[in-house]
């Protein structure tokens, strides 16, 4: 057994010596042989974003006036309308909270029943509003859209 274990000993040194003459010789090479130019390491980006090797046409640059950028928030007009309208999917007095299913996709909101009126049923068409809550967005200010839709 301890024959065995200097012989591998042995290859294991071998094996580590060979290892650091391939280490020397890729150390060589890159001193010998230097990588390409500068030039040759650069990237451009092209209008659409993607990486290539050459650089842009300058022919074909957009002139952008500084005052056509806008930052800022955007007016009253051109946000979307914050009411939604949906139907009450789910809803335990009991608990006090319940789902609506937004009726323009297959979103589901949480709400609470301090969020909505007290006449509030599972089946009726409501109006809502989102707001962000801990665990997602929320439905508040509730209000029935019809009574009879069930």
């Amino acid at each position: 057994m301890a024959k065995s274990n200097s012989f591998n000993k042995r290859e294991i040194e071998k094996n580590k010596q060979q290892k650091r003459k391939e280490k020397q010789q890729k150390r060589e090479e890159r001193k010998n042989n230097p990588t390409d130019s500068f030039d040759d390491m650069i990237a451009y980006v092209d209008e659409n974003g993607v990486i290539t090797s050459t650089p842009p046409d300058l022919t074909n640059k957009e002139k952008i006036e500084i005052e056509d950028i806008a930052i800022s928030t955007p007016k009253k007009e051109e946000m979307e309308d914050p009411i939604l309208k949906g139907r009450v999917e789910y809803f335990n007095p009991d608990k006090g909270y319940g789902f609506i299913k937004h009726t323009g996709s297959v979103d589901k909101y949480f709400f609470h029943v301090s969020n909505a009126p007290s006449s509030i049923v599972e089946g009726n068409m409501v109006t809502f509003e989102l707001e962000r809550g801990q665990k997602g967005m929320n439905a508040v200010r509730i209000t029935l859209a019809d009574k009879d839709a069930r």
